[in-house]
Protein backbone atom coordinates (compact mmCIF):
# COMPACT_ATOMS: atom_id res chain seq x y z
CA UNK A 1 0.00 0.00 0.00
CA UNK A 2 0.80 3.51 -0.73
CA UNK A 3 2.12 5.77 1.78
CA UNK A 4 -0.49 8.77 2.37
CA UNK A 5 0.92 12.00 1.88
CA UNK A 6 -1.29 15.27 2.00
CA UNK A 7 0.02 17.67 -0.49
CA UNK A 8 -0.59 21.49 0.64
CA UNK A 9 -1.43 24.97 -1.26
CA UNK A 10 -3.08 28.22 -0.52
CA UNK A 11 -6.19 29.48 -2.64
CA UNK A 12 -6.56 33.29 -3.58
CA UNK A 13 -7.87 33.82 -0.49
CA UNK A 14 -5.22 32.51 1.68
CA UNK A 15 -7.02 29.61 2.85
CA UNK A 16 -5.24 26.24 3.04
CA UNK A 17 -6.17 23.83 0.26
CA UNK A 18 -5.16 19.91 1.52
CA UNK A 19 -5.17 16.60 -1.21
CA UNK A 20 -4.72 13.28 -0.31
CA UNK A 21 -2.18 11.61 -2.16
CA UNK A 22 -0.74 8.36 -2.30
CA UNK A 23 -3.29 5.62 -1.92
CA UNK A 24 -6.34 4.96 -3.47
CA UNK A 25 -9.48 7.09 -2.74
CA UNK A 26 -13.14 6.94 -2.97
CA UNK A 27 -12.62 10.37 -5.15
CA UNK A 28 -10.02 11.01 -7.95
CA UNK A 29 -8.06 14.05 -6.23
CA UNK A 30 -10.06 14.89 -3.63
CA UNK A 31 -9.38 18.34 -2.33
CA UNK A 32 -10.40 20.24 0.84
CA UNK A 33 -10.41 23.97 1.64
CA UNK A 34 -10.15 24.28 5.31
CA UNK A 35 -11.51 27.29 7.17
CA UNK A 36 -9.33 28.99 9.97
CA UNK A 37 -6.10 31.43 9.49
CA UNK A 38 -2.58 31.29 9.74
CA UNK A 39 0.21 32.49 12.87
CA UNK A 40 3.48 31.95 12.99
CA UNK A 41 4.75 29.13 15.35
CA UNK A 42 8.75 28.51 16.81
CA UNK A 43 11.76 28.18 14.93
CA UNK A 44 10.24 29.56 11.99
CA UNK A 45 7.46 27.27 11.16
CA UNK A 46 3.78 28.58 10.33
CA UNK A 47 0.40 26.88 11.65
CA UNK A 48 -3.12 26.72 10.29
CA UNK A 49 -5.54 27.19 13.00
CA UNK A 50 -9.09 24.97 11.59
CA UNK A 51 -12.35 27.20 13.22
CA UNK A 52 -14.38 24.17 14.11
CA UNK A 53 -13.33 20.16 13.75
CA UNK A 54 -14.03 19.23 10.09
CA UNK A 55 -14.07 15.58 8.46
CA UNK A 56 -10.43 14.43 6.93
CA UNK A 57 -10.37 13.94 3.85
CA UNK A 58 -12.21 10.48 3.45
CA UNK A 59 -14.93 8.81 5.76
CA UNK A 60 -12.18 7.28 8.60
CA UNK A 61 -10.11 10.40 9.35
CA UNK A 62 -10.73 13.89 11.15
CA UNK A 63 -8.63 16.94 10.14
CA UNK A 64 -6.56 18.27 13.44
CA UNK A 65 -7.83 21.76 15.09
CA UNK A 66 -4.33 22.82 13.50
CA UNK A 67 -1.74 22.26 10.72
CA UNK A 68 1.73 22.77 11.53
CA UNK A 69 3.96 23.08 8.34
CA UNK A 70 7.49 23.49 8.37
CA UNK A 71 9.99 24.13 5.80
CA UNK A 72 12.39 27.54 3.86
CA UNK A 73 10.66 30.59 3.53
CA UNK A 74 11.45 33.18 0.82
CA UNK A 75 10.29 36.17 -0.67
CA UNK A 76 8.93 36.25 -4.08
CA UNK A 77 8.76 39.05 -7.19
CA UNK A 78 5.47 40.37 -5.43
CA UNK A 79 6.89 40.42 -2.80
CA UNK A 80 4.32 38.02 -0.79
CA UNK A 81 5.59 35.22 1.69
CA UNK A 82 6.61 31.89 0.36
CA UNK A 83 7.48 28.28 2.58
CA UNK A 84 8.62 25.64 0.33
CA UNK A 85 8.06 22.74 2.46
CA UNK A 86 10.38 20.11 3.97
CA UNK A 87 9.45 16.26 3.25
CA UNK A 88 8.10 16.03 7.33
CA UNK A 89 5.55 13.42 8.88
CA UNK A 90 2.38 14.02 6.24
CA UNK A 91 3.68 16.85 4.19
CA UNK A 92 5.05 16.27 0.75
CA UNK A 93 8.59 17.74 -0.33
CA UNK A 94 8.37 21.10 -2.33
CA UNK A 95 5.15 22.37 -2.28
CA UNK A 96 4.76 26.07 -2.13
CA UNK A 97 2.96 27.87 -0.02
CA UNK A 98 2.50 31.59 -1.48
CA UNK A 99 0.98 34.07 1.40
CA UNK A 100 -0.68 37.02 -0.31
CA UNK A 101 -0.67 39.96 1.98
CA UNK A 102 2.07 43.43 2.75
CA UNK A 103 4.72 44.06 4.69
CA UNK A 104 3.61 46.43 7.90
CA UNK A 105 6.12 47.13 9.74
CA UNK A 106 9.99 46.29 10.11
CA UNK A 107 12.05 46.20 13.23
CA UNK A 108 16.03 45.54 14.15
CA UNK A 109 14.72 42.05 14.64
CA UNK A 110 11.53 41.25 13.35
CA UNK A 111 9.09 41.71 10.14
CA UNK A 112 5.59 41.50 10.48
CA UNK A 113 3.35 40.02 7.13
CA UNK A 114 -0.20 40.80 7.10
CA UNK A 115 -2.25 38.10 5.41
CA UNK A 116 -6.49 38.58 5.00
CA UNK A 117 -8.34 35.27 4.94
CA UNK A 118 -11.69 34.67 3.63
CA UNK A 119 -14.25 32.36 5.72
CA UNK A 120 -16.70 30.54 4.26
CA UNK A 121 -19.68 33.20 5.05
CA UNK A 122 -17.64 35.34 3.25
CA UNK A 123 -15.95 37.44 5.84
CA UNK A 124 -12.46 38.72 5.86
CA UNK A 125 -9.73 38.60 8.45
CA UNK A 126 -6.70 40.36 9.24
CA UNK A 127 -3.71 38.66 10.70
CA UNK A 128 -0.53 39.28 11.26
CA UNK A 129 2.36 36.89 10.90
CA UNK A 130 5.36 37.93 12.67
CA UNK A 131 9.40 36.42 11.84
CA UNK A 132 12.01 36.89 14.41
CA UNK A 133 15.56 37.11 13.02
CA UNK A 134 18.27 39.98 11.57
CA UNK A 135 18.51 42.19 9.12
CA UNK A 136 21.85 42.17 6.46
CA UNK A 137 22.74 43.18 3.25
CA UNK A 138 24.34 40.47 0.56
CA UNK A 139 27.16 40.88 -1.80
CA UNK A 140 25.37 42.62 -3.74
CA UNK A 141 24.51 45.34 -2.01
CA UNK A 142 20.27 44.63 -0.97
CA UNK A 143 18.72 44.22 1.66
CA UNK A 144 18.16 40.62 3.08
CA UNK A 145 16.35 39.64 6.53
CA UNK A 146 17.53 35.99 8.15
CA UNK A 147 14.72 34.38 9.60
CA UNK A 148 15.74 32.67 12.85
CA UNK A 149 14.98 29.05 12.92
CA UNK A 150 16.71 27.39 15.74
CA UNK A 151 19.72 26.38 16.62
CA UNK A 152 22.06 28.68 14.25
CA UNK A 153 20.08 27.77 11.20
CA UNK A 154 18.14 30.85 8.91
CA UNK A 155 16.07 31.24 5.74
CA UNK A 156 16.83 34.49 3.92
CA UNK A 157 14.18 37.06 2.40
CA UNK A 158 16.57 39.22 -0.37
CA UNK A 159 14.34 42.36 -1.22
CA UNK A 160 15.49 42.42 -5.01
CA UNK A 161 14.78 46.57 -5.51
CA UNK A 162 16.62 49.49 -5.46
CA UNK A 163 16.44 51.97 -1.98
CA UNK A 164 18.10 54.87 -1.30
CA UNK A 165 18.71 57.48 1.46
CA UNK A 166 16.12 60.16 2.62
CA UNK A 167 17.15 63.58 3.87
CA UNK A 168 16.53 62.08 7.44
CA UNK A 169 19.12 59.78 6.99
CA UNK A 170 17.07 56.79 6.83
CA UNK A 171 17.39 53.74 4.53
CA UNK A 172 13.83 53.74 2.24
CA UNK A 173 12.96 50.73 0.62
CA UNK A 174 9.79 51.14 -2.38
CA UNK A 175 8.27 48.90 -4.73
CA UNK A 176 5.26 48.01 -6.57
CA UNK A 177 2.86 45.04 -5.50
CA UNK A 178 0.29 43.51 -7.32
CA UNK A 179 -3.21 42.64 -6.27
CA UNK A 180 -4.67 39.95 -8.32
CA UNK A 181 -7.99 39.78 -7.04
CA UNK A 182 -8.67 43.63 -6.87
CA UNK A 183 -6.64 43.90 -10.24
CA UNK A 184 -4.49 47.22 -9.20
CA UNK A 185 -0.81 47.71 -8.34
CA UNK A 186 -0.03 49.65 -5.31
CA UNK A 187 3.16 51.07 -4.53
CA UNK A 188 4.36 49.91 -0.82
CA UNK A 189 7.52 51.53 1.22
CA UNK A 190 9.48 50.09 3.89
CA UNK A 191 11.32 52.57 6.52
CA UNK A 192 14.51 51.26 8.92
CA UNK A 193 15.52 53.86 10.91
CA UNK A 194 18.97 53.28 12.20
CA UNK A 195 22.55 54.77 12.13
CA UNK A 196 25.72 54.83 9.92
CA UNK A 197 29.31 54.10 11.07
CA UNK A 198 32.53 54.05 9.14
CA UNK A 199 35.15 51.28 10.42
CA UNK A 200 36.21 49.23 7.16
CA UNK A 201 37.88 51.02 4.07
CA UNK A 202 35.42 50.94 1.02
CA UNK A 203 32.50 50.29 3.37
CA UNK A 204 29.46 51.73 4.71
CA UNK A 205 27.62 49.75 7.65
CA UNK A 206 24.08 51.09 9.19
CA UNK A 207 22.97 49.78 12.12
CA UNK A 208 19.67 48.84 13.21
CA UNK A 209 20.22 48.36 16.99
CA UNK A 210 22.71 49.96 19.19
CA UNK A 211 24.26 45.85 19.90
CA UNK A 212 25.22 45.53 16.36
CA UNK A 213 22.48 42.22 15.50
CA UNK A 214 21.37 44.11 12.66
CA UNK A 215 23.35 46.06 10.30
CA UNK A 216 23.71 46.49 6.72
CA UNK A 217 26.87 46.37 5.89
CA UNK A 218 27.65 48.34 2.12
CA UNK A 219 30.08 47.61 -0.14
CA UNK A 220 31.35 50.86 -2.06
CA UNK A 221 33.64 52.91 -3.41
CA UNK A 222 36.41 54.94 -2.10
CA UNK A 223 34.51 57.53 0.06
CA UNK A 224 34.62 61.25 -0.32
CA UNK A 225 34.68 63.64 2.74
CA UNK A 226 33.68 67.70 2.70
CA UNK A 227 33.43 70.03 4.76
CA UNK A 228 29.59 69.46 5.33
CA UNK A 229 29.05 65.79 4.20
CA UNK A 230 30.50 62.55 3.77
CA UNK A 231 29.40 60.82 -0.22
CA UNK A 232 30.38 57.59 -1.34
CA UNK A 233 29.42 55.37 -4.60
CA UNK A 234 27.21 52.22 -4.32
CA UNK A 235 26.17 49.52 -6.70
CA UNK A 236 23.29 47.55 -6.09
CA UNK A 237 22.56 44.73 -8.12
CA UNK A 238 19.28 42.13 -8.89
CA UNK A 239 18.29 39.36 -10.13
CA UNK A 240 16.96 41.22 -13.11
CA UNK A 241 19.65 44.07 -13.89
CA UNK A 242 22.84 42.94 -15.93
CA UNK A 243 24.74 45.75 -14.28
CA UNK A 244 24.51 47.08 -10.77
CA UNK A 245 22.34 50.20 -10.38
CA UNK A 246 24.54 52.95 -9.67
CA UNK A 247 23.40 55.46 -6.44
CA UNK A 248 24.90 58.47 -4.65
CA UNK A 249 24.17 58.44 -0.62
CA UNK A 250 25.32 61.34 0.89
CA UNK A 251 25.16 61.91 4.56
CA UNK A 252 25.51 65.74 5.66
CA UNK A 253 26.67 66.40 9.01
CA UNK A 254 29.32 68.51 10.84
CA UNK A 255 32.78 67.52 11.92
CA UNK A 256 34.31 68.33 15.39
CA UNK A 257 37.59 67.73 17.74
CA UNK A 258 36.31 66.16 21.30
CA UNK A 259 39.23 65.62 23.58
CA UNK A 260 39.67 62.28 24.38
CA UNK A 261 37.50 61.47 21.77
CA UNK A 262 39.15 62.11 18.80
CA UNK A 263 37.23 63.59 15.01
CA UNK A 264 33.35 63.39 14.94
CA UNK A 265 31.10 63.81 11.98
CA UNK A 266 28.14 64.33 14.01
CA UNK A 267 24.59 63.42 11.95
CA UNK A 268 21.14 64.28 12.70
CA UNK A 269 18.46 61.74 13.06
CA UNK A 270 14.34 62.04 13.11
CA UNK A 271 13.29 61.33 16.96
CA UNK A 272 11.47 58.52 16.76
CA UNK A 273 7.93 58.62 17.65
CA UNK A 274 6.69 57.16 21.17
CA UNK A 275 6.12 53.86 19.47
CA UNK A 276 9.43 53.12 18.32
CA UNK A 277 11.38 49.58 18.62
CA UNK A 278 13.30 49.44 21.97
CA UNK A 279 16.44 49.09 19.81
CA UNK A 280 16.45 52.65 19.26
CA UNK A 281 14.56 54.43 21.58
CA UNK A 282 17.88 55.58 23.59
CA UNK A 283 18.60 57.51 20.22
CA UNK A 284 15.74 59.88 21.21
CA UNK A 285 16.53 63.55 20.21
CA UNK A 286 20.14 62.97 20.46
CA UNK A 287 22.76 63.13 17.21
CA UNK A 288 24.45 60.31 16.64
CA UNK A 289 28.37 60.57 15.65
CA UNK A 290 30.30 58.60 13.85
CA UNK A 291 34.21 58.49 15.25
CA UNK A 292 37.50 58.49 13.46
CA UNK A 293 41.40 58.81 14.69
CA UNK A 294 43.33 60.78 12.22
CA UNK A 295 46.92 62.15 11.16
CA UNK A 296 46.34 66.03 11.23
CA UNK A 297 48.63 69.00 9.82
CA UNK A 298 48.37 72.02 8.77
CA UNK A 299 48.62 73.08 4.92
CA UNK A 300 49.48 76.90 3.30
CA UNK A 301 46.09 77.40 2.59
CA UNK A 302 45.07 78.11 6.29
CA UNK A 303 43.46 74.38 6.23
CA UNK A 304 43.55 71.25 8.30
CA UNK A 305 44.33 68.31 6.28
CA UNK A 306 43.47 64.78 8.23
CA UNK A 307 44.28 61.05 6.79
CA UNK A 308 41.78 59.51 8.36
CA UNK A 309 41.83 56.16 10.25
CA UNK A 310 39.45 53.93 12.51
CA UNK A 311 39.33 53.80 16.03
CA UNK A 312 41.84 50.81 15.90
CA UNK A 313 44.47 53.13 13.97
CA UNK A 314 43.92 51.39 10.56
CA UNK A 315 43.97 53.53 7.31
CA UNK A 316 40.47 53.64 5.31
CA UNK A 317 42.10 55.41 2.41
CA UNK A 318 40.15 58.99 3.14
CA UNK A 319 41.50 62.45 3.02
CA UNK A 320 39.45 65.30 4.88
CA UNK A 321 40.55 69.29 4.22
CA UNK A 322 39.16 71.50 6.96
CA UNK A 323 38.91 75.26 7.19
CA UNK A 324 40.21 76.13 11.08
CA UNK A 325 37.11 78.64 11.31
CA UNK A 326 35.11 75.28 11.10
CA UNK A 327 36.74 73.71 14.58
CA UNK A 328 34.93 75.06 17.70
CA UNK A 329 35.79 74.21 21.46
CA UNK A 330 38.34 71.81 21.75
CA UNK A 331 39.16 71.88 17.88
CA UNK A 332 40.92 75.83 18.97
CA UNK A 333 43.02 73.62 21.36
CA UNK A 334 44.42 71.41 18.59
CA UNK A 335 44.76 73.85 16.12
CA UNK A 336 47.21 75.79 18.35
CA UNK A 337 49.53 72.56 19.31
CA UNK A 338 49.44 72.38 15.41
CA UNK A 339 50.55 75.73 15.38
CA UNK A 340 53.22 75.18 18.07
CA UNK A 341 54.63 71.55 16.38
CA UNK A 342 54.64 73.15 12.80
CA UNK A 343 54.88 70.69 10.15
CA UNK A 344 55.10 67.61 12.46
CA UNK A 345 52.21 66.12 11.88
CA UNK A 346 49.67 64.62 15.02
CA UNK A 347 47.90 62.20 15.59
CA UNK A 348 44.11 63.10 16.47
CA UNK A 349 42.16 60.10 18.70
CA UNK A 350 42.10 59.24 22.20
CA UNK A 351 43.47 62.28 24.41
CA UNK A 352 44.52 64.13 20.98
CA UNK A 353 47.94 62.44 20.99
Amino acid sequence: MAKEKLRYEVDPYNRLVVEETGRKLPLSRFRRVLDGKFKTGPNGTLIYHIKAPMYGLDTKSKAPHQVKLRGKWSLNKNHDLVLTLDNWRRQTMGDEITLKGEIVSVSSSSLSFAVTTRSEENLDTRNILKLQGRWQADKHNRLTFRVKKGEGRHDTLTFDGIWEIDKKHRIVYKYEKAQLIRKKTLKETLIFKGSFDITKRNKLSYELSPKGKSVFDFRTGLGFLHEKYIKYEIGIGGSNRRKPFKRTLVLYGKWKIKRNVGLLFEIKYEKPATSATSAIKNWRGRPKVIKFGADARLTKKDEIKFRIKNEMGKNLGLELKLSRKLLRGDGKAFIKLLKDKKEAAIYVGAGLR
